[in-house]
């Protein structure tokens, strides 16, 4: 099990890893829309926070050594499940590959953010 970190996001904001890698796969920890220097929230729209956290994603899939083309599950979380169609026009032009998803609408997330993503790749 090896635990994968990068400066090009976002620092945990907890007691947790960015990712972790085993087995060939990669797991990442929910990604928000925090500016990985700043650690502040960036946007106040869907697709502004849904583009920096597919930034977020990428840049933890690139240390880990894949890329968005070998995310094989995503799991979405927004606040407002209306942003639905929104969101998905963010999210198509990262994830051209379709992986398999699950989206659903919760009542808040950390920081005030909108939508959060976290993913599973192959490495």
């Amino acid at each position: 099990m090896n635990k994968i970190h990068t400066d090009k996001a976002p620092a945990a904001v907890g007691p947790y890893s960015q990712a972790i890698e085993i087995n060939g796969l990669l797991y990442t920890s929910g990604q928000i829309a925090l500016d990985p220097v700043s650690g502040e929230l960036v946007g106040k729209t869907i697709e502004e926070q849904a583009e920096q956290v597919m930034k977020n994603l990428v840049a933890i899939l690139e240390a880990a050594g894949t890329k968005p083309e070998n995310v094989v599950k995503t799991l979405c979380f927004l606040t407002d499940i209306k942003d639905f169609a929104a969101f998905n026009e963010v999210y198509a032009r990262y994830f051209t590959e379709k992986p398999a998803r699950s989206c659903v609408g919760v009542k808040e997330l950390p920081k005030g953010a909108i939508c959060e993503v976290e993913v599973i790749a192959a490495i």
